[in-house]
């Protein structure tokens, strides 16, 4: 079993952690840079799927933080999305736990091309739409089965979020970024708790990520603050990309 990494490894996974911190606090998809640089160095997938949790925590406390202090939160709101978040995560972390670690791998990429393909063909949703009727059943609803998706797998929950604040609840895009890091916050601490507690953490890595976690998370938080919906449109709109290329090339290589 695994109990550390090289030097090397290890700064490497902190630089991506700094960089994940910062996307995921702007635009979300931050665990599709982490969870594969972890799968990279050689961790088996409940491993890193845990250890990606343990470290990820930190950045979604540090950009929660940020946009709380900007006004940005819908407080009311988060009072419904955080416990359903907290408790779709729980679901799903203990369902992954279930999976045996043979098939875990191809389930991992499979849903990884699911996002990428969702992502590239719904442009359209980065387009803010007329507010809900219903917005706290709606928030609810999406705060609870992307919950399920977050403690189950994870790497696109933010971005899937601030797409469901635009496109289903009519939410700017800043706006929708913020309220998307209390869902990001629960479902990390409840899935963390979770690993944690079944010993599929490696705190020699995650902690040291987390370190740069946070400060991805302040700083990302920060400049969403500042540059407003463009900022924001423009960095979901190159996590997309980005996303897509990747998966694409994964797709490929796993042929």
């Amino acid at each position: 079993m695994i109990t550390s990494l090289p030097p090397l490894d290890l700064a490497l996974l902190c630089a991506a952690a700094l960089c994940a911190g910062a996307i995921d606090a702007i635009a979300g998809g931050g665990g599709l840079i982490t969870l594969p640089a972890l799968l990279a160095v050689g961790l088996p997938p409940h491993i890193a799927l845990g250890t990606n949790k343990g470290q990820a925590v930190f950045g979604a406390t540090a950009a929660l933080h940020g946009f709380a202090r900007a006004g940005l939160v819908d407080k009311s709101r988060a009072k419904l999305t955080f416990p359903l978040g907290l408790l779709g995560s729980l679901a799903g972390a203990a369902l992954v736990l279930l999976v045996d670690s043979a098939v875990l791998r191809p389930v991992v990429l499979v849903l990884l091309c699911a996002i990428a393909v969702f992502l590239a063909f719904r442009p359209t949703a980065l387009e803010q739409r007329p507010p809900a009727r219903h917005p706290l059943a709606v928030a609810g609803t999406l705060a609870l089965t992307i919950g399920v998706y977050d403690g189950f797998f994870g790497p696109g929950t933010g971005t899937l979020l601030i797409l469901g604040g635009v496109y289903l609840l009519g939410q700017p895009m800043a706006r929708a970024s913020a309220d998307a890091k209390v869902v990001n916050f629960a479902s990390n601490l409840a899935a963390v708790a979770l690993f944690a507690s079944r010993g599929t953490v490696l705190w020699s890595v995650a902690a040291p990520m987390a370190v740069a976690q946070f400060a991805g998370g302040a700083l990302g938080a920060r400049l969403a603050v500042r540059g407003g919906d463009v900022l924001v449109r423009r960095i979901v709109l190159v996590v997309v990309l980005g996303l897509c290329a990747r998966l694409a090339r994964d797709a490929w290589m796993a042929l």
